[in-house]
């Protein structure tokens, strides 16, 4: 038995086998062929490996996000069997005398800087596609199959770190817990493992080595510990954990149906985090009362290329639908920082966490955020949806905001598109700037929304992506506390409603002070519905605050 440590950042123990996340990176070497025709060879049976595998993403996508989702696959298929790219491959294989990964990603670079040089858009995105399809080609030249889990059954994924594009295309019903070698407490890793209500640890100094793939092995994200190959006794030992912590589920199960409401009658909403429809279940599941944060990035995440307005409207239809007149609030676009899309062409910068992203992108791109704000709003022709719009600082940006919003109003009105005219649109308080301004911007919207993990990176000036700063990120801080009763009160003094959507919002620990605060809306992770609700359904808020100044 081997014993490895790293820090836990969700509790809970798993029982399985590793599975070693391969990434799809194959580095191409220039190399002298003798047999071309055999060489050609190979290029048609990498091609044919590649439509095979396109078409295997195209169905599961149709099954999770319907058609219109799955168009992208459709669209790859055509690319990888394009008469000009076939010829241009194979033109460089005979004429060099090369192999055929060289030829393919020399074909690639060509292809993708003739379109990037377009004046066109739609053109100029296609090199997006291009470079997709060609690391895909050069993969399956390797022997390799698609990037991610091979298992027929639910495993332990080991990575050096996962970024979000990569965890947004994994199937979540393989993943039994997530081990990292890198990452923070704070990235998107842990946030998924919240999400989806399982063990994850990160700073975890296990070999990514073929040896360890398929190793029996346990997670303890109690202790923050990996057992591979587990002697018995620890094993049995474990497997009594896992016992108990099913039985507290299973307890939790009956608060399913009740009222979130104090034993002194303060009453709270509790909604429910989540980045996809897959998510949806989690929602049910677990009794939340809507959605209080729909993460539409994930849309961007999972696309190869801007997803157009039919696109979007068939995932918020599906979601709005779903949630049968719960309310859903779905965040607009907030790629940038820890979450690129390389069709964005973002320009490098050396502190992202602070530069162009969210709704900064959107006010500079115009043309995206319209398409998306025309899909959220036909979409709420069909459930009770509302907008919310991330990384504010200001009032002349919410008012910049309303004018766009109604223009596109305007527009779905002249094309005969109905839509809820009276949507609700609030923002996201994630910002020092924004806590200063709140009463200035609470006349503006609807409802505030605390994203207490940007909020307390920018208030303490800590990089929460940095982990080596993870024993100076203190969410419980004196001041991130002060500014989130500061948020409330603002809120309330103009008639709006605040709630929480980032991680602090699912703090057992602070439940009652937010309580106290006066909070009208907590949304967390959906495992985390039912532990808060017990929490609410035990407190007495008076009692709470008398023990509090005494």
């Amino acid at each position: 038995m081997i014993i490895f440590e790293g820090k836990a950042v969700f509790e809970g123990v798993a029982i399985g086998k590793l599975s070693i996340y391969k990434k799809t990176e194959t580095a191409v070497k220039r190399e002298k062929v003798d047999d071309v025709e055999a060489e050609i060879k190979r290029y048609e049976n990498a091609r044919e490996m590649a439509v095979e595998q396109l078409q295997a993403l195209h169905d599961k996508a149709v099954k999770e996000v319907g058609e219109s989702g799955a168009e992208i696959f459709e669209a790859h298929q055509l690319m990888v069997e394009d008469g000009d790219y076939i010829d241009s491959v194979e033109n460089i294989i005979r004429t060099e005398e090369v192999n055929a990964e060289f030829a393919v990603a020399e074909t690639g670079d060509n292809f993708r800087k003739m379109f990037l040089e377009m004046d066109d858009e739609y053109f100029r995105g296609r090199a997006a596609d291009v470079k997709d399809i060609t690391e895909r080609i050069v993969n399956c030249l390797a022997g390799g199959g698609s990037a991610g889990i091979e298992s027929d059954e639910p495993v332990i994924v080991v990575a050096d770190d996962l970024a979000p594009s990569e965890t947004v295309q994994m199937d979540k019903d393989k993943i039994l817990s997530f081990v990292t070698v890198h990452g923070s407490a704070n990235s998107h890793t842990s946030i998924l493992a919240k999400t989806m209500n399982i063990p994850a640890i990160i700073g975890c100094d296990i070999p990514l080595t073929d040896e360890m793939d398929g190793k029996e092995a346990i997670v303890d994200g109690f202790e923050g510990k990996v057992y591979i190959e587990p002697d018995t006794e620890i094993l049995e030992e474990k497997k009594k954990i896992v016992q108990r912590e099913q039985e507290k589920k299973a307890l939790l199960e009956q608060l399913k149906g009740k009222e979130n409401i104090t034993l002194d009658g303060q009453k709270i909403n509790l909604y429910a985090n989540i980045g996809n429809t897959k998510d949806l279940a989690l929602v049910l599941k677990n009794d939340a009362g809507g959605i209080g944060l729909f993460r539409s990035e994930f849309i961007y995440l999972g696309s190869e290329d801007y997803p157009t307005e039919d696109e979007q409207f068939v995932i918020y239809k599906q979601v709005a639908q779903t949630l049968a007149g719960k309310k859903v609030i779905i965040r607009t676009l907030d790629i940038g920082a820890d979450k690129q899309a390389d069709y964005f062409q973002l320009p490098h910068e050396e502190n992202p966490a602070m530069g162009l992203r969210a709704i900064r992108i959107c006010l500079t791109r115009p043309e995206i955020f319209k398409t998306q704000l025309r899909a959220i709003l036909r979409a709420s022709a069909f459930g009770k949806i509302s907008i919310m719009f991330p990384m504010i600082i200001s009032v002349d940006e919410v008012k910049k905001i309303k004018e766009i919003v109604s223009e596109v109003k305007k527009e779905l009105d002249s094309d005969g598109i109905s839509y809820d005219k009276d949507i609700e649109l609030g923002i996201m308080i994630e910002t020092p700037a924004a806590v200063m301004v709140a009463d200035e911007l609470a006349e503006e919207v609807d409802f505030f929304s605390v994203g207490t993990n940007d909020l307390t990176q920018y208030t303490l000036a800590i990089d929460r992506q940095n982990q080596s700063l993870d024993s100076f990120y203190d969410p419980h801080h004196p001041a991130i506390l002060r500014m989130l009763k500061m948020i409330v009160d603002a809120a309330h003094r103009h008639n709006a409603w605040a709630g929480i959507c980032g991680e602090l919002g699912a703090d057992l620990s602070l439940t009652r002070e937010f309580l106290a605060m006066g909070f009208d809306e907590l949304s967390v992770s959906p495992g985390r519905i039912l532990p808060i609700r017990k929490t609410v359904l035990e407190t007495n808020v008076s009692e709470y605050l008398k023990e509090k100044h005494s």
